[in-house]
């Protein structure tokens, strides 16, 4: 993957800015010289330059490699080198001479020319000169760091636009047309900032610190610039390792990573790893094949660090010291050149010895990292076993007792069900009977064409709900939970004060109140056939409801469960309920019966039987989602222990586990469950969120159990924000503690919009599966709609309906 192409001995020890491109390699020579090897042919006698007064302290190749420039700067001089020309020279026995840009301007920390090879950003103390690469002429000087810069770069899609770091910990964004600054970051680290990668594809910026901080901004075309994902190389390569050992090893994860937190203990050399170097390897697309830019390579002391930008997790560390054949351990500058022929060369120099190297990196070896095979899959690939809990029945017991032999059996004393009344009671007839003459044929409603038709399809082109549409307020009652009905015409809501509320989908009119629960609601579930839905609640009980009555149909609590219930739903197309509590998954078989006796009216009819109880290896779970739509056999849990497992509930026990999934234990998961008005692709059901306190979002692939994109916009450091996605697979919704609404377009990090207009933290978000509709729902009780179209705001305050409604269901 690494491969040595030479060592060379220097004679003095040099940690500036090394110069390579895919054709030549330039390094210092006695201090004041340069030598040029070519790489094409490494035995060729190297091109010595001459010129400068004082030591040469950077270097740099031009971006146009048909006409090879290098530029080199001392303290007296700064002089662009024509390679070819040189070349020629040195041939008819003459001395290579180059043309002097910029002279006194002081010692040069970092040069770069930009994409055309027109202009050259040299770098000294706390000022950017942009020189000529053609004549002398300084064309801009650049002021305003308050620290010696440490790397200046152009802007690959818009050659005015410069970036430059500093040892002031910030950069700063130049337009050089006008000379003035079009951003300027905050202080971003504890440490010197030391370098810049440009992702075209993508349109980020990528800075790199002297600590390991990694952090990613995107520069839009309208110049705004917004921050996306920030790393820190030591928690990513400790993670790594974890996941490494675990996969390689199997077995028990918990003591993986306690042998693993040992032996990087004892391994531990540096406290901190400095990202010197960032390149972006463009491998070159052949037939019939799609380009993955979404990786990026990371130059640090001990190694490379292959990065996945889209999911901020490492895909491999390729160490110096592992690497036997080698020559250079410890790196202590970097210099990449672009790439050539699915190749890239790499300049090394060490840290302690007056050694460089040249490195070549085959990048067919570095797309191969982290492709796994395809393993699970939410659709069931076989029937269930014969064993298996979801064969489970529940056996009624008949409510009559069986015939005794000899009995005398009971016998009506009339022939007919029913016997009219006498009449005693009732008041004497003062009217007698009269004909009906010209009676009129009752109308029947027309039914409206919608009604009449099954459903209409769910829009998948339309652009994500923005504009706001209808709105609630609660009086100041949090709404803990959110959830549509699977024809998208209901809401239930979990509210703060142990009530379930349910609204129309237009949200007008006065809801149905449920109540029973003695604590907040924290979860709700409709059945598949939306004749009956869940509640769950801290004061450790589940209720199952039904429209027919406002009393609970089943209540399942008085010490069932030991631990409160994080998470309740319908499961196997209703056929059983399944919910977590403490370690533990519990599989119940149920059955309503909303029969009511005038006698026994408080002896519920209804009855529920455990088909199963499955503990997973987590102190206690968390979140925990599944498939009611179609069959499926997947269960995914997660644990306090910050893991994520996913349950066969088919074999009864845990198929795979993803240890150290975030950096805090989650407290939400959601799967692409998808709608029955829009059809995806299967592979898409696979798709599942996970979101922690201060870690983001993150998107994870079932089938390979790995990370595909990550989240991180918005802003989630105390409260438990929920997400979801839209029923179309195109868009991720999700709170903020910010008083806003993110949406994101599921292929890419950065936030597609921000819905603000909230008075509060937006802690539950749902997405309508009929309509492109999004409805939000604040902490201080504030219910608000988005929609696609433009419709008359119809606020409504349903503060006055509640006083007036009965507890009970209206």
């Amino acid at each position: 993957m690494i491969r040595e192409k030479i060592g060379l001995t220097c004679d003095r020890l040099s940690h500036q800015q090394l110069a390579c491109c895919p054709l030549f390699f330039g390094i210092p020579h006695h201090g004041k010289d340069l030598l040029v090897y070519n790489i094409m042919d490494l035995q060729q006698k190297p091109l010595l330059l001459t010129g400068h007064h004082g030591d040469v302290s950077a270097m740099a190749f031009g971006k146009v490699m048909s006409s090879v420039l290098l530029c080199s700067a001392s303290a007296d001089y700064i002089i662009v080198w024509d390679i070819e020309k040189c070349q020629k020279q040195t041939q008819n026995d003459e001395v290579a001479t180059g043309m002097v840009i910029g002279t006194l301007l002081g010692k040069m920390i970092n040069l770069s020319f930009c994409f055309c090879d027109e202009r050259v950003a040299a770098c000294s103390e706390a000022v950017v000169y942009i020189l000529s690469s053609k004549t002398q002429e300084t064309l801009s000087v650049l002021t305003g760091h308050l620290g010696p810069l440490t790397a200046a770069e152009f802007c690959p899609w818009n050659e005015n636009i410069l970036i430059s770091t500093s040892e002031d910990r910030t950069f700063k964004v130049w337009d050089l047309k006008t000379e003035t600054v079009l951003y300027q970051s905050f202080v971003l680290s504890a440490f010197p900032l030391l370098s810049v990668l440009f992702l075209e594809s993508e349109r980020f910026l990528i800075v790199g610190s002297a600590d390991g901080q990694v952090f990613c901004y995107s520069l839009c075309e309208n110049r705004k610039f917004s921050p996306v994902t920030k790393m820190d190389l030591q928690k990513l390569e400790k993670r790594y390792k974890v996941q490494r050992n675990v996969s390689n090893q199997g077995g028990n994860a918990r003591q993986q990573h306690k042998e693993v937190g040992e032996s990087s203990t004892e391994d531990k050399v540096e406290t901190s790893k400095p990202v010197l170097a960032l390149f972006c390897p463009l491998r070159n697309k052949t037939a019939n094949e799609e380009i993955d830019n979404s990786w990026f390579c990371i130059g640090s002391s001990d190694g490379l660090y292959v990065v996945n930008l889209a999911t901020s997790e490492l895909l491999t560390v390729l160490y110096f010291k592992e690497i036997p054949s080698l020559t250079i351990h410890m790196a202590g500058s970097w210099s990449i050149s672009p790439t050539f022929e699915n190749s890239v060369l790499v300049l090394v120099s060490s840290l302690f010895t007056p050694h460089v190297a040249l490195l070549e990196m085959c990048l067919d070896d570095l797309k191969k990292i982290g492709s796994g095979d395809e393993g699970l899959s939410v659709f069931p690939s076989s029937p269930p076993l014969h064993e298996s809990s979801l064969n489970a029945e529940l056996k009624m017991k008949g409510l009559s007792n069986p015939k005794k032999k000899g009995s005398v059996l009971e016998q009506p004393l009339v022939f007919h069900p029913k016997v009219k009344s006498s009449g005693y009671t009732s008041a004497p007839r003062r009217v007698m009977f009269s004909p009906k003459t010209n009676p009129q044929k009752k109308c029947s409603p027309k039914k409206n064409k919608n009604e009449l038709s099954l459903h209409t399809d769910y829009p998948a082109d339309d652009a994500a709900p923005t504009i706001p549409g209808s709105d609630l307020s609660l009086l100041n009652n949090q709404i803990l939970c959110l959830q549509y009905s699977g024809d998208g015409k209901q809401i239930l809501c979990g509210l703060e004060d142990n009530s379930v509320l349910i609204y129309k989908s237009c949200m007008t009119g006065r809801p149905k109140i449920y109540l029973g629960h003695d604590k907040p609601v924290r979860s709700v579930s409709w059945s598949l056939g939306r004749q009956c839905w869940l509640s769950a609640s801290e004061d450790l009980s589940l209720r199952m409801w039904t429209h027919c009555s406002s009393e609970p149909a089943i209540i399942m609590g008085d010490g069932m469960f030991s631990k409160p219930i994080k998470g309740a739903q319908f499961y196997y197309l209703d056929k059983f309920v399944l919910l977590a509590s403490g370690p533990s998954l519990h599989l119940y078989l149920y059955n309503v019966d909303v029969t009511c006796d005038d006698i026994k009216r408080y002896q519920r009819r209804s009855v529920f039987k455990l088909a199963s109880c499955l503990k997973t290896s987590s102190t206690e779970i968390t979140a925990m989602s599944a498939i009611n739509d179609f069959l499926s056999y997947i269960v995914l849990v997660c644990g306090s222990d910050r893991s994520i497992q996913v349950v066969d509930m088919n074999k009864g026990g845990v198929a795979s586990t993803l240890t150290d999934a975030h950096s805090r234990s989650i407290h939400c998961i959601t799967q692409n469950k998808g709608s029955r008005f829009c059809t995806q692709t299967s592979d898409s059901y696979n798709l599942f969120l996970t979101s922690a306190i201060t870690d983001g979002l993150k998107l994870w692939d079932l089938r390979t159990m790995r990370c595909v994109r990550r989240y991180d916009s918005h802003a989630i450091c105390c409260h438990p924000c929920f997400s979801a996605i839209s029923p179309c697979g195109r868009f991720i919704a999700t709170g903020s503690e910010d008083k806003c609404a993110y949406i994101y377009d599921i292929r890419s990090s950065i936030h597609l919009h921000k819905l603000q207009r909230h008075s509060d933290t937006v802690f539950s978000v749902a997405f309508n599966p009929a309509k492109p509709q999004l409805l939000t729902g604040t902490l201080d009780g504030k219910l608000r709609l988005f929609q696609t179209s433009g419709r008359p705001d119809l606020s409504h305050n349903i503060t006055a309906d509640l006083h007036d409604v009965p507890n009970a269901s209206t």
